[in-house]
């Protein structure tokens, strides 16, 4: 079997995709129509044009419009059962799904929110046999900070009714962790998971900033730590997890091209890496296309591919013995594939 057809047909899992981000053109028209809210284009095609990725400005522009459509726990049970059903079809069992609640708090209360969500999730198992788990985020820009905890508050209170993690995302420019720190230290003390964005539009002193004032047991990103040695030792050393999303470093050019992307030498330094697709449709990817374009790009082997999604497994937020029930499951899906 070529390794184009392994990747379409290998069992999947990814931790760092973001549920708003995934809606695809299609949808959020059908959305803005439903709750009357304007956009800057009325058709599909001129949507996806519209979604074509030019800048950090314009990536922010087409997130807070996507955000600005969705006005009500049916919208997000439709965005969500939509999420899952593409997750069946690129055979991604498992997603850790990062989404924005506070975005959407002023038309949908937290708990109407996850009701929502949790009603497609159960559905979306129950028809494919697909599992996703919620991390919501904090946004760097939200003020005033008192509003973080409560997002973290209620993240806690949630932890076993479909939310895994709590991240920080946002703008890091002007952004750093540390005003964040009294937020994190509340999921600390309760012994809840932290999974920020770090390194991607800042260098190391954001991802200095996410492990030690906000203890992140993974990293959002994390590609420019390789601009501070100390910074690499000590992700190695701790093996901290690095979420890698090589077509989104591309497109919000942390990274000049593919061809260019430190990847390899990721690799080579020792680091723990997971592949994944951010925001699939404004970066003109997916999970599949993700995978087909690093291997492409660096002559990964099947042996290589695997490990890339064992590693997924291995620092996913499930519990032990359902990583033991995957790492079994994809085991076998492996060997049936490469026969």
């Amino acid at each position: 079997m070529h390794i184009h057809d392994f990747i379409r047909r290998m069992p999947k899992v990814e931790l760092h995709v973001h549920l708003e981000g995934s809606i695809q053109p299609a949808t959020l028209l059908h959305l803005a129509e439903r709750n009357h809210v304007s956009l800057p284009a009325q058709t599909v095609e001129d949507l996806r044009t519209w979604y074509q990725f030019s800048d950090f400005n314009h990536f922010i522009e087409v997130y807070l419009a996507i955000c600005s459509c969705i006005r009500s726990a049916d919208d997000l049970e439709l965005i969500a059962t939509e999420f899952i059903k593409d997750r069946a079809a690129q055979n991604i069992r498992y997603s850790e799904v990062i989404y924005t609640p506070f975005t959407h708090l002023p038309h949908i209360p937290l708990d109407d929110q996850l009701s929502a969500i949790n009603q497609a999730r159960q559905k979306g198992f129950a028809k494919y046999g697909v599992r996703i788990s919620m991390a919501p985020d904090i946004s760097r820009e939200m003020r005033p900070i008192e509003d973080s905890q409560m997002i973290a508050r209620w993240a806690i209170k949630n932890r076993d009714n479909g939310i895994s993690s709590l991240g920080l995302g946002g703008p890091e420019v002007d952004n750093p962790p540390e005003l964040f720190t009294e937020t994190f230290k509340i999921a600390r003390e309760a012994g809840f998971p932290a999974t920020p964005h770090a390194g991607e539009t800042m260098g190391p002193v954001s991802i200095w900033g996410a492990i030690r004032s906000l203890n992140a047991v993974r990293i959002g990103h994390g590609v420019r730590c390789l601009e501070d040695a100390s910074l690499v030792e000590y992700l190695k050393k701790t093996q901290i997890p690095l979420e890698v999303c090589p077509s989104s470093n591309v497109c919000l050019k942390v990274v000049p091209s593919l061809a260019e992307h430190p990847l390899p030498r990721l690799l080579e330094a020792g680091l723990f890496v997971t592949i994944n697709s951010d925001d699939p449709p404004m970066f003109n990817t997916d999970l599949t296309q993700e995978y087909l374009r690093i291997t492409d790009q660096f002559n990964f082997s099947v042996t290589q591919i695997k490990q890339f999604v064992f590693n997924a497994i291995q620092v996913s937020l499930q519990s032990e013995a359902e990583k033991q029930v995957l790492k079994k499951e994809f085991t076998d899906q492996f060997d049936i594939l490469q026969k």
